[in-house]
């Protein structure tokens, strides 16, 4: 079967949900505005063609080894109203019959799923980002449960996404890096080993129930235009560059130093003009190290 290409549409909104409510209300109360997603619709004439915070969510899956495990996933997505799927490096058939077998009428999205080559290309164009994890103890910050971790995502309109690591060790350090949170599902100490396909189910059951909920609108947002994972990635590298050059890294210590960097700055959710400034002062700095040269 011939794989359908799904092209990406990064959606970037030039309007808040305060700016919404203002033009339905005629003005805009000073306190949180408590709004249900489809009331919200239906205020606005949108009907049932108004994108939820779901369609915004990418499910990305890191080097799947079960097709099995990918067909059961198109088929819990669809159930629960994600439409994104991105799988990185897959290590099985995603054409294969049991695929198809156990996506039932997920289908569609499995045929239509983009296929990436890394974790950066998947993530082009998200503001936030989850990382699922089983680890509890060798973290930098402490995960959280889905419900919570979750709702983060649906706060903002921008695209978003949830990475789910490999059937036998998840994700490594290095791909949770790219996360601003922990994920982690509580289970049982009796057996906590949970099937792939199940850990995106719960997932995917906690986000949709999480969309049905009322929307705290925040009148005046802190970040107006987040700057992107993508745009982030290259900032790092840039600065590892610099801080190789004047001494304060050395290629032995830089990718534990750099990951230490990369937390800080995932925590800021800075602006892509606050990121803009950063880079000028690095390019200046550059310039200002090679000018005798």
């Amino acid at each position: 079967m011939r794989r359908r290409q799904r092209s990406e549409q990064y959606l970037t909104s030039s309007q808040h949900f305060s700016h919404f409510l203002r033009q339905v209300n005629g003005k805009l109360q000073t306190e949180q505005v408590l709004v249900g997603r489809s009331d919200l619709a239906l205020c606005l004439g949108m009907g049932d063609g108004m994108e939820s915070g779901l369609d915004q969510v990418r499910i990305v899956l890191v080097e799947p080894a079960g097709a099995r495990n990918v067909g059961s996933i198109a088929r819990v997505m669809t159930n629960m109203g994600l439409n994104q799927l991105v799988i990185v490096n897959p290590q099985c058939d995603l054409d294969s019959e049991e695929a198809r077998r156990m996506a039932v009428h997920g289908q569609e999205l499995l045929t239509s799923c983009r296929v990436v080559p890394d974790l950066s290309t998947a993530l082009q164009g998200c503001q936030r980002v989850v990382g699922t994890t089983f680890r509890q103890d060798d973290l930098p910050r402490l995960p959280q449960p889905p419900a919570v971790a979750l709702a983060w995502l649906l706060e903002i309109s921008a695209p978003t996404a949830v990475i789910f690591g490999r059937e036998d060790n998840g994700l490594n350090n290095q791909e949770l890096d790219y996360a601003q949170r922990y994920l982690r599902i509580p289970v049982s100490p009796v057996y906590t080993s949970l099937n792939l396909s199940q850990a995106v189910g719960i997932c995917a059951y906690e986000l949709f129930q999480l969309s049905q909920q009322p929307l705290v609108v925040d009148p005046v947002p802190t970040v107006t235009d987040r700057a992107t994972i993508d745009q982030l990635d290259r900032y790092y590298q840039q600065l590892e560059i610099l801080l190789l050059e004047i001494g304060y890294l050395q290629p032995q210590t830089a990718p534990s130093r750099m990951a230490k960097l990369r937390r800080l700055y995932g925590r800021s959710e800075m602006s892509s003009n606050e990121l803009a400034l950063l880079r000028g002062i690095c390019n200046q700095m550059t310039w200002a190290l090679h000018r005798s040269e």
